[in-house]
């Protein structure tokens, strides 16, 4: 076992350890307003796993030398983080939020109930499962804009809002398991294990949407009594005298979106297709709000972060997954997932020679029905947390809450995938 290994471990831990002690920093940002700038960056979900990479990679060069460290950061895979980051730029853009907002609404205005309940039971149980035709990330950005101002707003418990981040969670990682290329833990075993999109809609589909349903269901039923009348409960404000906005204008949006999706794997293509897009913004200023940039970024660099940090491991992972039988393997994936990103679990599996067909379908069952309990546990998670986190107490989302938030609806996924 090499030295770096074992700082790599330790920094991942307290990385961790990071993670549940955002608010812990924010209070002390108020204690000690001298340093605040200091202690509100600390607080930064988002910046914790970036901020403890770069350590990793100043201990390298350290133990190591900068060659080393240089080479070792630029060896690791970065796709997911840039593609992240520009799915959640275009689909959080005012014509497509505008137009998916207004399909919601006029789906609930039809519904047998409140209108305001049929939005929160849409958001989260429709928008999750659409999440397996455009990504978990780009279904994450859209139902976290259209739930802000229903459920994540000031008046309303905190342990409810909890519980519908919870919910939302899980509901992604499941909800974007019934094609082959939107969730990241299935897209990491697709091709080594050859499961396409016809293998997930039948070993995975009905369960997937049976936790989504019955999650979305129970928690609307939960929420109701806190929920806004439904005057005002329109999915997505507009702004203050926002001009309406095109069907060509939102169709154009619409294309750049499919095309990101569509070349998801080849940041080249995708990050070219993003340059227009911001051009193209720039050009019907009018028509848009400003871009989530700051936020996207965020995520991103968390995202990279986990990347670096991940990328050493793998010394003590992989025996743990190869060293489990199958039903042992489903819970074991279930509580790795919480502490490591369910990608990186089933990424380590696929390298498993001989693994059996009945222990890959439960690695990634336990990697998806734990892909909500933690803000590290699904790539799409920062995302929710960057558009979220100011609904919440201090403007910041603990890890112990969201944690006991996912914990029933991650019972009920789990139940139905060992079904």
């Amino acid at each position: 076992m090499h030295a770096i290994e074992i700082v790599a471990a330790a920094l991942f831990a307290l990385a961790l350890v990071h993670t549940f002690s955002t608010r812990f920093f924010e209070r002390l940002a108020h204690r000690y307003p001298r340093h605040a700038g200091l202690f509100h960056l600390l607080g930064e979900v988002e910046v914790v796993f970036g901020f403890w990479a770069a350590l990793l990679v100043l201990a390298l060069a350290a133990i190591g030398d900068g060659a080393q460290a240089i080479a070792y950061a630029e060896s690791r895979q970065y796709t997911e983080p840039l593609f992240v980051f520009v799915i959640m730029v275009v689909a959080a853009s005012r014509p497509v939020v505008d137009l998916i907002g207004a399909l919601v609404a006029a789906i609930a205005a039809r519904a047998p109930v409140r209108t305001v309940l049929a939005q929160v039971w849409l958001c989260l149980a429709l928008v999750p499962l659409v999440g397996s035709l455009i990504t978990e990330p780009a279904a994450m950005t859209l139902a976290a804009l259209m739930l802000a101002p229903l459920v994540f707003r000031p008046g309303l418990p905190e342990g409810a809002k909890y519980g519908a981040l919870g919910v939302l969670f899980v509901n992604i990682s499941v909800g974007g398991t019934l094609t082959a290329f939107a969730a990241p833990p299935v897209l990491m075993v697709a091709s080594t294990w050859n499961w396409d999109s016809a293998f997930m809609a039948t070993h995975f589909g009905w369960r997937a949407v049976s936790a989504v349903l019955i999650n979305a269901t129970a928690m609307t039923v939960l929420l109701r009594r806190h929920l806004p009348d439904d005057a005002a409960a329109a999915p997505i404000p507009a702004g203050d005298g926002a001009v309406r906005v095109p069907p060509v204008v939102s169709a154009i949006h619409l294309v750049f979106l499919a095309g990101v999706v569509a070349f998801a794997h080849h940041p080249v293509i995708f990050l070219g297709l993003f340059l227009l897009f911001l051009g193209f913004t720039q050009a019907y200023a009018r028509y848009q709000t400003p871009l989530i940039l700051k936020e996207a970024l965020l995520v991103g660099f968390f995202l990279a972060g986990l990347v670096v940090l991940g990328g050493l491991q793998q010394w003590w992972l992989q025996p743990i997954v190869s060293g489990l039988r199958p039903t042992a393997l489903f819970f074991g994936a279930l509580g790795l997932t919480a502490i490591t990103d369910n990608a990186a679990l089933t990424y380590l599996g696929s390298l498993i020679a001989g693994i059996s067909d009945p222990a890959k379908y439960m690695l990634v069952a336990g990697a998806i029905a734990g892909g909500g309990l933690t803000v590290i546990a699904n790539a799409p998670n920062p995302a929710g947390i960057a558009l979220l986190r100011r609904g919440f107490d201090d403007e910041s989302i603990g890890a112990g809450g969201l944690l006991l938030g996912a914990l029933a609806p991650t019972a009920v996924a789990a139940v139905l995938f060992l079904l």
